[in-house]
């Protein structure tokens, strides 16, 4: 006679749940499979794990969060803003002994030694060289990319992006008005439509507002590369920010980065995203006196113009460095509404690339709960 006797107590559960666990474990290798085919033009072009650069950033984006970014598999960016050769030479050398995995190097393209900075990147065998604060040089581009590094630049514009293609950039970031710091007058998703259809010969990489992985998925099925991201990272562990502004990131929701207010069309000022404080009310103000000065005769309207810029001069190190966050600039993207804590990178980047994984789980896989 056969035996149909009950088999051992439990088997049936654990028979029950593996399947599931399985199939849940199969779903996500799925996942993470696709997301790597979706951005490979990005992670081929940077060299890096995961196609995420981190933005440049002044005062941030030095040795500790730029190795810290490419050591947890992301793309770190040192910013040079105004540094001079020697002192640049320095920040590369010591970015290098802190990681070994690639990182780029941000540079101004209006600073007055902009040929010795891209000659140091090359002698340090920089690998990708960011211009970036308007239209890079045509010799900057061909030095680059003579010297072996790539050469990225902004484009904020399909008539701008098609322009730098045609010089000879080898890959294109497109930064919407979202981003902290200096901006453009238009959102991310709109450039992405302008752009991403008709820029396929170059990698273009997305940035401005982007806090979490299901957005920065949506961009690379629209036909990005990869994304940069700033504001996160600003508020990373790593970071050298001061304690306290990295509070502020924590505390404030994305109604609090706000851009620059121009206060008359006759005195332009550039457009800078960041956290309203002391610091921006007494920008107003500053403008309204300096306005009046002009109209009384006091200021000539090239001193008046100078006056306006001046204001926020030193401003940024002394929220960063100093902490000072009611006077100083605390430049942030809107995404800073999505900072609840002071994460480490490596947490960062991870949680990225799982959100993002599991945005592809969730549509291919509509049962599964996460």
């Amino acid at each position: 006679m056969d035996d149909f006797s009950p088999p051992p107590e439990g088997n049936e559960q654990a028979h029950d749940t593996a399947a599931p666990d399985a199939a849940h474990d199969t779903a996500r290798s799925a996942a993470r499979a696709r997301l790597d085919r979706l951005w490979s033009a990005g992670t081929g072009f940077l060299g890096s794990r995961y196609a995420i650069l981190g933005g440049a950033m002044s005062w941030v984006s030095e040795r500790n969060l730029v190795s810290a970014i490419s050591n947890a598999g992301g793309f770190g960016v040192l910013a040079c803003g105004a540094m001079e050769p020697d002192r640049l030479a320095e920040e590369i050398a010591a970015t290098q002994a802190m990681t070994s995995r690639p990182f780029g190097v941000n540079l101004i393209t209006m600073h007055p030694r902009l040929d010795d900075l891209v000659r140091v990147c090359l002698a340090a065998k920089v690998t990708h060289v960011v211009l970036a604060g308007g239209i890079p040089p045509g010799p900057a581009i061909r030095a680059i990319k003579d010297g072996g590094a790539r050469a990225i630049a902004f484009a904020p514009a399909l008539v701008l992006a098609k322009r730098l293609v045609r010089m000879g950039v080898d890959a294109l970031v497109i930064e919407g008005a979202e981003a902290g710091g200096h901006i453009g007058p238009v959102s991310l998703t709109v450039l992405a439509q302008e752009v991403l259809p008709f820029i396929r010969s170059v990698p273009v990489f997305v940035a401005g507002g982007l806090g979490r992985g299901e957005a920065i998925l949506s961009y690379l099925e629209q036909g990005a590369a990869g994304a940069q991201l700033g504001t996160r990272f600003a508020a990373s562990a790593e970071s050298i920010a001061h304690d306290r502004f990295k509070a502020a990131f924590v505390r404030a929701n994305a109604r609090d980065a706000v851009a620059s207010i121009q206060l008359d069309e006759r005195f332009p000022v550039i457009p800078v995203r960041g956290l309203t404080n002391e610091g921006t009310r007494a920008f107003l103000r500053h403008q309204g006196e300096t306005v009046r000065r002009f109209l009384d005769g006091e200021f000539t309207r090239e001193q008046a113009q100078l006056e306006i810029e001046h204001f926020w001069a030193g401003s940024l190190r002394r929220a960063v460095i100093d902490g000072d966050v009611e006077n100083g600039s605390v430049m942030a993207g809107q995404s800073v509404g999505m900072i609840s804590a002071v994460q480490p990178v490596a947490a960062i980047i991870a949680e990225l690339v799982e959100q993002a994984v599991d945005a592809l789980v969730r549509r291919d896989n509509p049962a599964e709960e996460m």
